[in-house]
């Protein structure tokens, strides 16, 4: 082809939609690999030298992912993740509960649905600083604790004693983003055929009954989703224990801690590192994930399959009777 012929060929309807096409597919992909890809495989390397910002490498091997299991600070902050994966099951929990009630035809629902997601909707960091004056001794929750007549002196320091200040910061990411979960599962919960329901009431199943066997089989993707987004978050906490202690009192998480190392120490090296260490984690989890629930949801698929073969053959009869009636 011609520079005459490419020419008329772009200026073609078939060629626009054509560099319109390849645009679309190329320029993502572009972006996606320069800003992704290529930063984490240059962290992947980094996780192999011994390194500052600036200055020489030192090839070291894997000696940085033995210092994962050596040093007592990153150990401790894995440790600090069970409190959070606690308390996103926590925030599931809540979340689901709330999200069958407003399901239903409630009062002010959809205001009540609006001051639930709002927290969600405020940086973490803004939320960071709601909850480090909330919990400081003396000013907000220790006033309502005291108006509920406790003492303040037999009040813990909620950000200070290390056997509770974890769930405190725990309870601020659940505050933050049970909402989000509670609108995913409403609209999942929506979407439910409502000739099942009437089925079920005919059948005389109870409330609970109507969740165990049409919502949570119904809702499973959303759970499974909302399941994986809470444990990931759970291991990659880190602006509620940045901004309330900044790591101090055994507060600090696996990504506050590696903030120090790699900001901090200047060990870039080991940082990295940890990234990779974590991202393992992450993999490794979410494909458990899949297998328990693949293994809790086995009869609801059972049954949407027989649903489905069921539909199907219903279809196929109807038709062959319009076909009947037709000849």
């Amino acid at each position: 082809m011609g520079q005459s012929g490419f020419t008329q060929w772009r200026k073609s309807k078939k060629g626009q939609q054509t560099i319109v096409i390849l645009a679309f597919i190329i320029i993502p992909l572009i972006l996606l690999f320069t800003f992704t890809y290529l930063p984490f495989a240059e962290m992947v390397k980094f996780s192999f030298y011994k390194m500052k910002y600036v200055g020489t490498r030192k090839f070291v091997g894997l000696d940085n992912y033995r210092a994962i299991f050596r040093r007592d600070d990153i150990l401790g902050a894995l440790k600090l993740c069970l409190y959070y994966m606690a308390g996103s099951i926590i925030q599931l929990v809540i979340a689901l509960y709330l999200a069958t009630i407003l399901s239903m035809k409630v009062k002010c629902g959809n205001l009540f649905k609006g001051f639930m997601f709002f927290p969600y909707l405020i940086n973490g960091i803004a939320i960071g600083f709601i909850f480090k004056f909330f919990y400081t001794r003396g000013f907000v929750f220790d006033t309502v604790l005291q108006w509920c007549g406790f003492q303040l002196d037999n009040l813990p320091y909620w950000l200070k004693d290390q056997s509770i200040n974890n769930w405190s910061l725990v309870a601020s990411s659940v505050w933050r983003y049970f909402g989000q979960n509670m609108v995913l599962f409403i609209g999942a919960i929506m979407s439910v055929d409502g000739a099942l329901y009437e089925a079920a009431d005919l059948d005389g199943a109870n409330k609970f009954q109507q969740f165990r066997y049409i919502i949570l089989p119904s809702i499973k993707t959303i759970v499974t989703l909302n399941i994986i987004l809470s444990i990931t978050g759970a291991l990659s906490a880190f602006e509620a224990p940045f901004v309330i202690t900044s790591g101090a009192n055994g507060t600090g998480t696996f990504f506050v801690v590696m903030n120090t190392i790699a900001h901090t120490n200047q060990k870039v090296g080991l940082a990295s590192a940890m990234a990779v260490f974590l991202l393992v984690i992450i993999i490794i989890a979410k494909f458990l994930q899949d297998a328990f629930f693949k293994y809790i949801f086995r009869n609801a698929s059972a049954d949407d399959e027989a649903y489905d073969a069921k539909k199907k053959k219903k279809k196929a009869a109807k038709l062959a009777a319009s076909a009947k009636g037709g000849n």
